[in-house]
């Protein structure tokens, strides 16, 4: 499994997960804390509804930095590039 983020500003890097799954915690750990201090106040979080993103941990660190999330539905056909909506 595989994770990038990508804004105007630019792109972070490509993050390659060795095997297990993405849990709450470590969506938290390894890929929102390393860029928290990157985020400016205009910056909203664009994430599907994956139970990971989704998880109370996440919420809640997400609050405590103020962070605004636009909200998409899980497997939304307009994020999947391959797709035609």
């Amino acid at each position: 499994m595989v994770w990038a983020g990508i804004s105007l500003g630019g792109h972070t890097d490509l993050h390659v997960f060795q095997g297990g799954t993405l849990t709450g915690a470590i969506y938290r750990d390894e890929i929102l804390d390393p860029y928290a201090g990157a985020i400016r106040n205009d910056f909203i979080l664009m994430d599907d509804s994956a139970r990971p993103y989704q998880a109370v941990i996440v919420e809640e660190y997400l609050e405590g930095l103020g962070l605004e999330r636009m909200e998409w539905p899980a497997r939304s056909p307009y994020l999947n590039p391959i797709k035609n909506p």
